[in-house]
């Protein structure tokens, strides 16, 4: 692996003398998140309330009042159940990504069925949206040490750029020893952008968002993505999920006090929280900001 910065491999892009950051959204709904596999098993997903029409428009009307442009990674699940939400995120101007069909783990799949998965999901998504797919990420950033063949299966399906290492120790998922910054892996040289950590004390530490953007203080994410921007000079990733911005979303029995803890906690400060980070920094899609696409 070579990770490279943004006079190699990236051009830094900047709006209105702000860094550009990149902007994204896992098109989930509520009960797909891996920590609830085991109380809401997929033969009863149809049978669920969705919430994720809802949620995903209230997102992009965020995102049209503060006129930005996003990356959509969105599940083929939901896009094969709700094709006019698909092409509302693509007329608005955002970039459509894949991810994957089902929620299904890369690091559970054989190459085999990656490719089935991946594939499928790209042309799913480009027959729906009529748009080139060029952006994957792996459920549960799923993609690390054990299954680097991944990023070389997305390169041969045809994507340009996967999102799917976070170089940070985690129960679920994570890859410390990656690059940081943007990189190029694999005999085919995929561009992989990892999820953005800050390195502090010979550790890395998650700054994208996710259940940490809940968790902790609002400043502390100020504070790490200023200091990305500013002192490493590379633009952020930040991710969440439209079920981040409902706190009246059903309460699913069966969790484990942890994985409740994780999904439910302070989902009613999310949206206020986000509001704030879009007008504190600049914001654009994954193309955007890493393949210098215009939007």
């Amino acid at each position: 692996m070579d990770g490279t910065g943004p006079g190699r491999d990236q051009q830094l892009r900047k709006a209105e003398g702000r860094v550009l950051n990149a902007m994204t959204v896992d098109v989930e709904d509520y009960f797909q998140v891996e920590a609830m596999a085991h109380a809401v098993p997929r033969r009863n997903w149809d049978a669920m309330p969705s919430r994720i029409e809802r949620n995903t428009d209230r997102l992009l009307g965020l995102f049209d009042k503060s006129r930005i442009k996003a990356t959509f990674f969105v599940l083929g699940w939901v896009a094969e159940r709700h094709p006019a939400l698909i092409r509302r995120i693509v007329a608005s101007g955002h970039e459509l990504a894949s991810h994957g069909i089902q929620h299904d783990r890369a690091d559970r799949q054989t190459p085999e069925q990656f490719r089935a998965d991946a594939g499928r999901s790209k042309k799913m998504l480009e027959d729906i949206g009529g748009v080139a797919i060029q952006g994957y990420r792996a459920a549960t950033f799923s993609i690390g040490a054990s299954n680097l063949w991944a990023l070389d299966v997305l390169a041969e399906l045809g994507f340009a750029y996967s999102s799917s290492i976070y170089p940070i120790h985690h129960d679920l998922y994570g890859m410390p020893e990656a690059p940081r910054a943007p990189f190029r892996a694999g005999k085919n040289s995929i561009l992989e952008v990892p999820l953005t950590t800050l390195r502090l004390f010979g550790r890395n530490f998650p700054a994208s968002g996710g259940g940490y953007f809940r968790l902790l203080p609002y400043a502390v994410s100020r504070w790490s993505l200023g200091r990305v921007n500013a002192v490493e000079n590379r633009a952020a990733v930040f991710y969440l999920h439209p079920w981040e911005i409902d706190p009246g979303q059903p309460r699913v029995p069966g969790l484990s006090a942890k994985s409740s803890f994780r999904h439910y906690l302070n989902l009613a400060r999310m949206e206020r929280r986000l509001e704030r980070l879009l007008g504190d920094f600049a914001w654009g899609a994954m193309d955007e900001v890493f393949l210098g696409a215009r939007r």
